[in-house]
């Protein structure tokens, strides 16, 4: 169950990805951290920013953003220039892209990243799109 998350929870993930997520994607997950969205293709389960606020929302957030990406960074084949953002629960992510490889500012575009071949997809131009 998705739940409103503080700003604050946001920068410390932006700070430990050294990234920028897009205005769209933050103000979302400010309302409800976590949840799911659904694309053409698949459901998704978004994952939620770490909030050690109390014991249920440090529960709750366990498989945040920055855990789930740093796992996949371990893939031999996940794009070293992307964030994850959620998971179909087969092993596939929907993420944010960086701009360039040394931006820090995240693209607005969403993309479906294949856990088989790697390969990425454009899903959305936005993420508000999605939502």
């Amino acid at each position: 169950m998705p739940f409103p998350v503080d700003e604050i929870y946001i920068k410390q993930a932006e700070e430990k990805l050294g990234v920028e997520f897009p205005p769209s994607f933050k103000i979302k997950m400010m309302k409800d951290n976590g949840g799911e969205i659904a694309t053409e293709e698949d459901d998704w389960e978004l994952f939620p920013f770490f909030d050690s606020s109390d014991k249920k929302r440090l529960s709750r957030t366990s498989n945040d953003i920055i855990r789930e990406t740093e796992l996949a960074k371990k893939w031999p084949n996940f794009p070293a220039d992307c964030i994850g953002i959620a998971s179909n629960g087969s092993g596939d992510f929907l993420v944010f892209k960086r701009e360039s490889p040394q931006a820090k500012k995240l693209e607005e575009v969403v993309y479906f990243w294949s856990h088989e071949t790697g390969e990425l997809e454009k899903v959305s131009s936005s993420f508000s799109e999605l939502i």
